[in-house]
């Protein structure tokens, strides 16, 4: 991956008489990058993503593929592939045979057809299955198939619309791995849309997270969870507890919030750049907080509460603590040990802490 931009999309907006399904979106994607496209049902990923296709054109704006304008070329003449949910192979076809579909009508010779295909299955480890027809294949394997397909013509750019979320869960996170894989080795540009946080997280370089059409940050997988810059982005990417609150004091050196939902201040050890007075939002990842029967060491924020829910996950035990003001809060602890001596239970008083580090602040 470099940092020239291969697709630069400026200023695109596509409106369906009153409705803006994307709304002025600008964003560079780097050649070699595998960048997601991430946001609830109805955001506009998949409008955005059937412009760079072809199939929709920008009501304004422009897109760019490796420096020409696409305004004006047509789908089966962009440099680009599209990969479908539903993967839309021919069930007629041998599995072979769909994968040459699109090298056969681009009129390629039958030897360089020959190559690439065996090539393709043998990315996807699909070779054992070439004589198969679709429906003699398990949705993985259909899944391959089509990527097989959608790889063949050597596109400079993969569009890849919700292309997991067919597969089983485990079946899904085995595929996550091996599509970054496959990305990776050939080096082409892909572009997923996803609604999965999880996914986005796995497969991305990284990713955009978009809201009633607007991309409202772009980052890789670490500054989004980690630097949200909004309480919607903190809110949508994995788990999070909001306190609210009020800015009260914000030197260089630290800053507090009162909040009466913590039960009392919060304290930041470095400024917020923000205004005395101002509403604030406090958020707090749940691996970030300690639990424990007594109050923790070394943190600058104490709070303690009552074990309402407990859930065993495994690797993780989650626990949902009700404070004394009524505030719930989502703690995440490893299970590193078999067993504890003093586990904590369902019922129990509990206290947690907090760094002021782990903390972000957001305007309210």
């Amino acid at each position: 991956m470099t940092d020239t931009p291969l697709l630069c999309i400026e200023n695109v907006t596509k409106s369906f008489g009153a409705t803006y399904a994307v709304d002025d979106v600008s964003l560079d994607i780097r050649r070699g990058e595998l960048f997601c496209l991430l946001g609830g049902s109805g955001c506009g990923k998949s409008t955005l993503l059937r412009m760079l296709a072809g199939f929709e054109a920008p009501s304004a704006g422009r897109i760019a593929l490796d420096g020409q304008d696409l305004a004006n070329v047509p789908p089966h003449q962009r440099d680009t592939n599209m990969m479908f949910q539903s993967y839309a192979l021919f069930p007629h076809m041998s599995v072979e045979k769909n994968v040459s579909y699109g090298l056969r009508r681009a009129g390629l010779p039958r030897a360089e057809i020959a190559t690439r295909v065996t090539e393709m299955l043998a990315l996807v480890q699909m070779e054992r299955f070439a004589a198969r027809k679709p429906h003699q294949l398990s949705g993985g394997q259909r899944q391959r198939v089509a990527l097989a397909r959608a790889l063949a013509r050597r596109p400079k750019l993969l569009l890849l619309d919700e292309p997991l979320g067919a597969l089983d869960r485990k079946l899904r996170e085995e595929t996550q791995l091996e599509l970054k894989k496959i990305q990776e080795t050939l080096g082409i540009t892909f572009i997923v849309v996803t609604h999965d946080q999880d996914e986005a997280m796995t497969l991305g370089d990284r990713l955009g997270i978009m809201r009633e059409g607007r991309i409202v940050q772009v980052g890789t997988p670490h500054e989004v969870y980690e630097f949200p810059q909004s309480r919607f982005v903190a809110d949508f990417i994995g788990t999070v507890t909001l306190f609210d609150g009020t800015l009260t004091e914000d030197r260089p050196t630290d800053a507090v919030i009162d909040s009466p939902e913590a039960g009392g201040p919060i304290r930041i050890p470095h400024a917020v750049t923000g205004s005395v007075g101002q509403s604030v939002a406090v958020a707090l990842r749940p691996e970030k907080i300690v639990i424990g029967r007594t109050p923790p060491e070394g943190v600058e924020n104490r709070l303690i509460g009552t074990v309402e829910t407990l859930v065993y996950q495994g690797a993780a035990s989650i626990f949902l603590v009700r404070l004394d003001s009524g505030k719930s809060v989502r703690v995440s602890r490893s299970n590193r040990e078999r067993g504890e001596a003093e586990a904590i239970a369902q019922g129990d008083r509990v206290h947690l802490g907090f760094s002021g580090q782990s903390a972000v602040v957001l305007a309210s």
